[in-house]
């Protein structure tokens, strides 16, 4: 419970930086396959969000409703700096076990601390879960680091973690692949968003190209 509450400490030092005039957003993302750092979590998805933005502070709310019956619905919160460097924390909560459930062994949900960095298309990002959290699949102590590069329409990356990234719990490669994104017209003054990507996973050996289209 420790990490629980330095977690808490680390989101509300993030709250504690909003001022007046916060935008909202709002939408829907809808994937062919859920795949998430290298590992599919269910099939056909729909991915909705709920955003609340002022300057670099960031809090809200994702979710993913597979038509297989797979959910997952997580909070964060950020703060980005002008320099190109985020941190934040993010709540994984998987819906079929106890909301309120803390407890290590059982606990419904998975804390995890994210720091990135990102300057001239090149990326880095480094991801550590403080907690044991049965629910969540996690027994804590996890990590997942990302490195990615991004020049004209194409996004390149690879990562690596253990813990609940992999089928031993050992360090290994995990994500490897290259994603691309474009704007389909559907008329003069409307189009949709459409993403690709080309995923690899080294470890598990398993290959998957997902589509997406934001609403």
């Amino acid at each position: 419970m420790k990490n629980v509450n330095a977690l808490l400490v680390i989101v509300l030092i993030i709250v504690g930086s909003v001022r007046a005039n916060a935008q909202w957003s709002t939408g829907a993302d809808l994937y062919s396959s859920y795949v998430w750092r290298g590992v599919q979590y269910g099939g056909p998805s729909v991915q909705p969000y709920v955003d609340y933005t002022k300057g670099g502070f960031s809090i809200g709310a994702w979710g993913s409703a597979g038509f297989d019956g797979t959910m997952e619905m997580d909070l964060y919160a950020s703060y980005g700096f002008d320099f190109g460097l985020s941190i934040g924390a993010t709540d994984y909560y998987y819906p079929g076990t106890e909301y309120f459930e803390f407890s290590d062994s059982i606990g419904a949900h998975g804390f995890e601390l994210n720091l990135a960095y990102e300057v001239k298309g090149l990326s880095l990002s480094a991801n550590y879960m403080l907690n044991e959290a049965g629910g969540a699949g996690t027994a804590g102590g996890d990590m997942y680091f990302e490195l990615g590069y991004s020049f004209k329409s194409l996004d390149l990356f690879v990562g690596a973690g253990d813990g609940w990234h992999t089928p031993d719990g050992e360090f290994g490669v995990v994500n490897v692949g290259i994603g691309t994104s474009k704007e389909i017209s559907i008329t003069e003054k409307f189009s949709l968003p459409v993403s690709g990507s080309v995923i690899l996973n080294p470890t598990t050996e398993q290959f998957y190209i997902v589509v997406g289209i934001s609403l």
